[in-house]
Formats: C-alpha cells, structure tokens, sequence
C-alpha cells in the first residue's frame, strides 16, 4: 500500500514537472503586464454648450473623435439642439477623417421632430439627410401618425426617400 502511494506520488511530481512555465516565470525580469486598451472620453460645459470626444484603438485601428453640442433653445416653440462633430481614423487598412453637423427639433406639445444632418468623407462627398415625424391626437383612443426621410448624396444620383404613415384606434 505505502509503495503504490509512493509511485504515484512520484508519478504526480513527474506530470506536475512537465508543466510548462509560464511567461512571468520564465522571464521575471523583463515581464510587463497586458495592456488593455481603454478608451479616454471627456464632455466638459463650455459657455452655453459642452464639448466631447473620445480617444481610443480597436485591434487594427487608432481613433478619436470630438464635437461640440449646443441647445440652441428651449421654449414654446420646441427644443432644438445643434451638433458640429468630427473624427479621424488611421488604421492597417488605411486612414479616414469624417466631420459633420446636425439640428435635432422636437415638440411634445405638438408631438412633432424632425432632423437635418450633412456630413463629409474627406476625399468623399458630401451627404444630406432629413428626417420628421408628427402625431395627430383625433382623440383619446385614435391616432395617425405619419413620416418621411430623405437621403442623398450630393452630386452623386437620385435621394432616397422614404414615407411611412399609420393610423391606430384602440378599442
């Protein structure tokens, strides 16, 4: 009995030594621990607005991009807020830079928005887009509501346009 617990003890320390080391300990001296990549973000008010951005890399790319947002107002007439943006990327498969702007309108009390943004590929063209959406109350249990979107790229073919409509009773 005291011999077959000694073998395969002897076995296990055998097995327990075939193990390969890792890369800490076998290079203790020149180990430095995985960098996990992380991306750096602020927003910070500025005057009547606030600027962001981000900094940050993927597995083949480096990337920041950054903005200033801005509510241009904010009353009876409705909430428009205004957004100028940017970004660039260098990566393996080549570099891009992207900017662009957008105006955001929205009513509650009309139950309204609709939405305006150009954007531009450096070394591309430039593309539009418009977006708006209303909803009419007939009454407490009877709704339609109804809208459309345009896109084009400018200079370059047809826009595309899409309109959606849909009226709702609730019995």
């Amino acid at each position: 009995m005291q011999v077959q617990i000694i073998i395969g003890f002897a076995l296990l320390a055998c097995v327990c030594a075939q193990v390969p080391q890792t890369y800490e300990e076998r290079n203790t001296d020149h180990y430095r621990p995985a960098r996990h990549p992380r991306d750096v973000t602020w927003d910070k008010k500025v005057g009547d607005g606030k600027i962001f951005g981000t900094l940050g890399n993927t597995d083949d790319s480096l990337f920041g991009k950054a903005g200033y947002k801005k509510d241009i107002f904010n009353d009876d007439r409705g909430i428009l807020k205004g957004e100028a943006y940017g970004s660039r990327v260098l990566g393996a498969n080549g570099d891009s830079s992207y900017f662009g702007g957008k105006l955001d309108w929205a009513n509650a009390n009309k139950n309204a928005e609709a939405t305006l943004e150009l954007t531009k590929q450096i070394g591309g063209r430039t593309n539009a887009a418009a977006a708006a959406s209303k909803v009419w109350n007939f009454d407490k249990n009877t709704h339609l509501s109804a809208g459309g979107i345009v896109s084009q790229t400018l200079g370059h073919g047809k826009p595309d346009v899409g309109l959606g409509a849909k009226f709702e009773h609730i019995w």
